[in-house]
């Protein structure tokens, strides 16, 4: 049903694609290979989406970044959307109501933390939003497993293919940090980053 009223099934994943990754950029075969479309459909529905304004690019090392267009008028509603919820029928039976829901992408390693531990704070910037004010890729804050840490961004490394930098704090060492205003968490407050975990709003 979601394919048929935004046009193509290729479009939905390109949508739920970005608006799960807010701030997030990505060049076009990185895209392919996310969706899992062919490339030409691909280029074809980005080129549909920018020219809306629903997404913007530019170009850096050669290669040309989309991402999603958060002044977008209707940002939020699409958002709500195809931001990881899945869209229920009201009324009817459970068949119909599965048949309205759209079909979701596989969730990115990035949002599999939960065998690392207590994570209080999770944050991808650097290389991931193209903002290297950090100087950092991964940021993990948490009573976490240094192992499963260091498997968790090699995961991350294999899957994005570019070697990543991290970083990992204890929860009390980064509200320190923040309260001090030290140069790394402010730079991190800064930066283009992608939440994904900020279980007591300290980034604000």
């Amino acid at each position: 049903m979601i394919e048929q009223l935004f046009g193509s099934k290729t479009r939905v994943k390109l949508l739920q694609l970005f608006y799960t990754n807010p701030n997030r950029s990505f060049y076009v075969r990185e895209i392919t290979r996310k969706v899992e479309e062919q490339i030409n459909s691909v280029r074809r529905e980005l080129a549909n989406l920018q020219s809306i304004g629903i997404i913007t690019s530019d170009t850096s090392n050669n290669k040309v970044y989309y991402e999603v267009n958060q002044q977008y008028q209707y940002f939020s509603p699409l958002s709500e959307l195809f931001g990881g919820k899945a869209v229920r029928a009201r009324r009817g039976t459970k068949k119909q109501a599965a048949a309205a829901e759209p079909e979701l992408l596989k969730p990115d390693e990035a949002t599999d933390y939960k065998h690392l531990g207590q994570v209080e704070v999770l944050v991808l910037m650097g290389q991931f939003t193209r903002d290297e004010l950090s100087g950092v890729d991964v940021v993990v804050v948490g009573n976490v497993n240094s192992n499963a840490v260091q498997k968790y961004v090699t995961e991350l490394e294999e899957q994005e293919g570019k070697d990543l930098r991290y970083t990992v704090f204890a929860l009390d060492e980064f509200k320190y940090r923040l309260q001090i205003k030290d140069r790394f968490t402010s730079n991190v407050l800064l930066s283009k980053k992608q939440v994904l975990v900020d279980k007591l709003g300290l980034l604000g």
